[in-house]
């Protein structure tokens, strides 16, 4: 997948891309988005979302919605409100009031960092990329972040760079990927633990007795 091989530029009211993703989503078993959030520069206690990215898929488009110049927009409100999906993040707690702020809500979202931790984690909280580094390293490590700090306040600038895109679609893809693969992981150990548990079967005897011809 080419992260920015093809950028567009969708208006607010384009729902497009949001009814591809309910398509593809209706064909999956685990229906998981992958969702990250930019804010703006203002300070912490009135900070907002700027931009919202979203992920399903390798195969997929990545959702960039910049919340700082749209305008309200009901298909996609509707859409992260829809509990059918399983939308996947890191530490969500601050995302989670941030989007209070412009009465936007994530109906059923998981927090990887809080559901699944890293083995050998050495700090109280490991980032996205040290969570990808460990789990999908051999593919996110080709997609290092390249964004500086003093870049990282501009979410809200118009338009954004190409840099601030491929940033947020890959953060965006990687809560994906990642949640996906731990889903699928835990799928395998539950079928795996079934099969242990199931008793042998038993071969009925033939009504001639155990004869062998």
């Amino acid at each position: 997948m080419g992260f920015v091989d093809e950028y567009r530029n969708v208006e607010a009211h384009d729902g497009d891309l949001l009814e591809k993703y309910k398509r593809h989503l209706r064909l999956q078993r685990h229906k998981i988005v992958g969702i990250d959030i930019e804010y703006n520069n203002e300070p912490e206690a009135t900070q907002k979302p700027a931009l919202v990215q979203l992920s399903v898929g390798k195969t997929q488009p990545v959702l960039l919605f910049q919340l700082s110049a749209a305008e309200r927009c009901t298909v996609y409100e509707n859409f992260l409100a829809d509990p059918r999906y399983t939308f996947a993040s890191f530490t969500i707690g601050g995302d989670k009031t941030r989007l209070e702020r412009v009465n936007l809500e994530v109906a059923n979202i998981v927090d990887i960092l809080k559901e699944w931790r890293v083995p050998e984690a050495t700090k109280e909280l490991d980032s996205l990329a040290d969570v990808a580094d460990m789990l999908i390293d051999d593919y996110y490590n080709n997609m290092k972040k390249n964004i500086t700090n003093e870049e990282h306040v501009h979410w809200f600038s118009l338009p954004l760079s190409m840099r601030h895109i491929e940033y947020a679609t890959k953060d965006a893809y990687a809560a994906y990927e990642i949640w996906n693969r731990i889903t699928l992981t835990q799928d395998r150990l539950r079928c795996a633990k079934l099969e242990k548990e199931e008793p042998p079967k038993k071969h009925p005897r033939s009504s001639w007795g155990d004869s062998t011809w």
